[in-house]
């Protein structure tokens, strides 16, 4: 079954590769949606495929890459809009 979420990782997330981290990972799942830095220095990640992937990729995030401080991780549960792939965006 699909599953979309849109993550908030807040902590030392931006300056070190978390976007690329995300969708490296993202992309080996096959998830669609995108990162993106936030102005308040968190990075926001939209997540959807199927159900179990998706879950896999929020634990993922929650240990983050290396040199990385996950200090929270707020989950919103929304609804699919079949994107093609998987992005990073700028601000």
């Amino acid at each position: 079954m699909k599953k979309a979420v849109r993550l908030y990782i807040f902590g030392i997330v931006q300056g070190i590769f978390f976007r690329a981290f995300v969708k490296e990972n993202a992309d080996k799942l096959k998830l669609r949606g995108y990162t993106r830095n936030k102005e308040d220095g968190s990075v926001e990640v939209w997540l959807e495929g199927q159900g179990e992937k998706v879950d896999e990729m929020i634990e993922i995030c929650k240990k983050g890459p290396t040199n990385s401080v996950i200090k929270r991780l707020d989950i919103v549960e929304e609804r699919v809009q079949d994107l093609k792939d998987f992005k990073i965006l700028t601000i």
